[in-house]
């Protein structure tokens, strides 16, 4: 309940200021949040794909990163991190990394008794966050801090307890930004449309209109076997021949399903036998890791700082040593045989897994 740290801004100039620079015409509900954002302490921006919300986040960023407020950005795992980092040229860690979790001490070394350093906090892909994460984080803010709350209300909720961000939606008791209107370029995307399509209950919209990007096909196949061979014949041969795709790094596949013809674990075992066929491999616990496998990190692993939702490749098997070591990102990392139950093949994965990403 401690007051706004205010900086001297003339909000109506700022966003004059930051449409020139930006080279772009925010909407009012934009410019509403925007000036909720300088006088607020906490504040929610919701809305769909394609709707504005990292250009918003931009223009706040640019504004009161002009005025030296101390900016820190985060998300709930490190490829919603890595894409927060992307869309506004600033470091974004993962919430884990923010509060300093100590392996050693079984908890975060930012609480309340030592908050973090920052006059504006943003956190991206709220929906992700449940009710435990969310509660050490509130303790690490500032007396004087903002902190800006971002996500999709309509997404899955965290795998995690509670339903965070829609309950604090719902209480009614926190100024909420609801972006509706989507933007002219998210428009010529049929991903976005029919993501909004979905959400209103309304049919797909399969046929491209004048001005539109092709970029979303249907397929229709009716029986699981069908629609496992024309997966593998998408990843193999048609996606990577029409569009110079590498179907190891550019291609992934994501599933509703874990069990069945087409879920995650026989979806994995399938492409990893067509796509990675050959070359040194470790058999444990039901699974076949190889040399170049797709693989994702699916428990938090604090001394190594990878995430749950880190997605890599394995870099070599030490038979000998016993050991495998992975790739992410410019980062390598050995696995003990004891450690692998933390990974799993990442050829296809769970649309919950792919959320933030």
């Amino acid at each position: 309940n401690s007051p706004k740290q205010l900086p001297q801004i003339d909000i109506e100039k700022a966003i004059e200021w930051v449409q020139r620079v930006n080279r772009i015409e925010l909407a009012e509900m934009q410019k509403e949040a925007l000036r909720k954002a300088v006088t607020g302490k906490v504040m929610v921006i919701t809305g769909g794909p394609g709707t504005g919300k990292t250009t918003l986040v931009n223009s706040i960023i640019k504004i009161l990163g002009k005025k030296e407020q101390c900016i820190v950005l985060a998300s709930p795992t490190g490829r919603a991190a890595k894409r927060l980092s992307e869309v506004t040229g600033r470091e974004a860690k993962t919430i884990h990394r923010l509060l300093e979790f100590s392996p050693s001490e079984g908890g975060f070394k930012r609480n309340g008794e030592n908050p973090l350093d920052a006059d504006l906090v943003i956190i991206d892909e709220v929906s992700m966050v449940d009710i435990l994460l969310m509660n050490h984080l509130l303790k690490a803010i500032p007396p004087l801090a903002t902190l800006l709350l971002v996500g999709d209300a309509d997404q899955l909720p965290s795998v995690g307890p509670g339903n965070v961000l829609k309950d604090i939606i719902a209480s009614e008791r926190v100024d909420t930004i609801r972006l509706t209107e989507i933007f002219r370029q998210a428009q010529e995307s049929l991903i976005v449309v029919n993501a909004h399509r979905v959400n209103r209950g309304e049919h797909l919209q399969l046929k491209t209109s004048p001005g539109q990007q092709d970029n979303l096909y249907f397929i229709n196949r009716e029986e699981p076997e069908e629609v496992l061979a024309v997966i593998k014949e998408l990843c193999k041969r048609r996606l990577p021949s029409a569009f110079h795709l590498d179907p190891l790094e550019d291609i992934q596949v994501m599933t509703p399903m874990h069990r069945g013809t087409v879920g995650v674990a026989n979806l994995n075992a399938e492409l990893q036998s067509l796509l990675n066929p050959n070359g040194k491999a470790v058999a444990r616990g039901g699974r076949l890791f190889r040399v170049n496998d797709k693989v994702m990190q699916i428990k938090n692993n604090y001394e190594k700082e990878t995430f749950n939702g880190d997605i890599g490749r394995i870099f070599g098997i030490d038979l000998e040593e016993q050991k495998l070591m992975v790739k992410f990102e410019d980062r390598v990392l050995d696995y003990d045989w004891s450690e692998l139950d933390e990974l799993v093949l990442a050829y296809a994965i769970s649309i919950h897994k792919s959320q933030g990403s």
